[in-house]
């Protein structure tokens, strides 16, 4: 049985980051067979993968039709970053009242990880994409990761996911203005200035949503 759990949680795992990576395309039709021959499992753990990834929205399960990798909308978007907003300025807010030496610590770590790779984006680095949002993922999670609710943790991780799909997908890096927003809410958030980290977190992500915009319609 474990052995079963860890086949599924493995290709679980690959269909999602295929999806935000784009290497499944937003609106296709996600066919089993075909799925079978990338992903050798059988057909029952793939259905059960892509209505686990249906009920965190990265797939679009149609009873008569089959399975559709979620599709591109502004609409989406635009809900997807203000719900990240609401939540991760909560969540930055118990964050910085509840952490301790440990937190700071694993923040220190995380943001320096993210600014080398940033420093590395901006230099127009392209092998550096996935390790770029890796690192960007674990950044915002390490600044929430005091705020004592798992659920409220879990929540913003599937926001996050599916926002950096649009990100990934658009090839979206704002270079030195994106990082000086990490550095203010990094250097804020250490100084326990939750007023001030959460201003410069609602301020990066309206930025991003509306440059993410820009280059919506310039693709579609």
């Amino acid at each position: 049985m474990k052995n079963i759990d860890t086949i599924g949680s493995t290709v679980y795992k690959q269909i999602k980051r295929d999806i935000i990576f784009g290497e499944l395309a937003p609106s296709s039709k996600l066919k089993l067979d075909g799925l079978k021959s990338k992903y050798p499992v059988s057909l029952s753990t793939l259905r059960e993968t892509l209505n686990r990834l249906a009920s965190e929205g990265f797939v679009i399960a149609e009873e008569q039709r089959g399975f559709f990798v979620s599709p591109f909308s502004k609409e989406d978007l635009i809900e997807i970053a203000n719900l990240r907003i609401l939540l991760e300025s909560y969540a930055l807010n118990l964050s910085i009242k509840n952490g301790d030496t440990d937190w700071e610590g694993n923040l220190v770590a995380a943001y320096h990880k993210l600014n080398l790779m940033e420093k590395k984006m901006d230099n127009n680095d392209k092998s550096v994409v996935e390790s770029w949002k890796q690192y960007d993922w674990e950044f915002h999670l390490a600044c929430i990761a005091a705020c004592g609710s798992k659920n409220l943790i879990a929540l913003h991780s599937n926001l996050f996911d599916r926002y950096l799909r649009y990100q990934i997908i658009l090839l979206q890096f704002r270079g030195d203005e994106a990082i000086n927003e990490h550095n203010q809410i990094y250097n804020f958030s250490l100084e326990r200035d939750a007023d001030n980290a959460i201003k410069f977190l609602k301020v990066h992500i309206e930025k991003g949503l509306e440059h993410a915009l820009t280059l919506f319609k310039e693709q579609t």
